[in-house]
């Protein structure tokens, strides 16, 4: 259960370990680092969001494949929220309430550019520490290149999502919302011991499997149009 930053540091490191590769002492940002983007902001960064730059800062796999992790020089302020983290074709963005800095866990908010600049801020997840899980988890699963054989994702329909329901154990993340659709279905996580499952507001399904042959055996049990499946 993450519950706090050092539960979902504890996470962070055994999912790099055993997903894709051990988190190593140069993988975060310095101390200087993030001294500087204090001084340059005017403001003190929230013990949980130093303790993300400090383990893997500096680790694009697990920050910064899809959407992308500010590093701390990027960090900057917008109306009254401290922005650290965009979506990869900055449609949308990630952030904390600079009221609510002072506080060592904070809730994170997220505000939607696709439509309207001036969109208001809404809710995401209740602390920060769980952003950070969940941002680890979606860069893992969310990114896949041609030659990726361990990823894929489609369309989701009810007979696929009711089978998950039934295989999958749910990870235990509240519900929180898909940017793209704030107002729609929440984002749900799903996993086994060699595969984790994202849903996508009940419209997408993207998969992540400890090797290929686990992939093809889950698109096998589950056909349908997946993107990357070799023809």
């Amino acid at each position: 259960m993450i519950d706090d930053a050092e539960s979902a540091s504890r996470f962070i490191e055994w999912f790099g370990e055993h997903w894709l590769s051990p988190l190593e002492e140069n993988d975060g940002c310095t101390a200087e680092e993030i001294t500087t983007a204090e001084h340059r902001l005017g403001l003190r960064l929230p013990s949980t969001l130093t303790r993300c730059y400090r383990l893997l800062g500096r680790r694009s796999d697990l920050t910064s494949r899809q959407d992308r992790l500010l590093r701390p020089d990027q960090l900057r302020l917008d109306q009254d929220v401290l922005v650290f983290r965009v979506e990869n074709q900055h449609c949308a963005s990630w952030g904390i309430r600079v009221t609510q800095l002072a506080q060592p866990d904070p809730p994170v908010v997220f505000r939607e550019l696709t439509r309207d600049a001036c969109m208001p801020w809404k809710p995401f997840l209740e602390c920060l520490s769980l952003t950070t899980v969940e941002m680890v988890l979606s860069e893992a699963v969310l990114f896949a290149e041609a030659n990726d054989d361990v990823s894929d994702n489609r369309e989701l329909d009810e007979e696929t999502l009711q089978g998950i329901e039934e295989c999958f154990e749910r990870l235990p993340f509240p519900d929180y919302p898909l940017w793209a659709d704030p107002d729609g279905p929440p984002v749900r996580w799903f996993a086994d011991s060699d595969l984790i499952l994202r849903d996508d507001a009940r419209q997408w399904l993207w998969v992540r499997s400890r090797d290929t042959a686990q992939l093809d055996t889950f698109r096998a049990a589950f056909p349908g149009g997946w993107i990357m499946q070799p023809d």
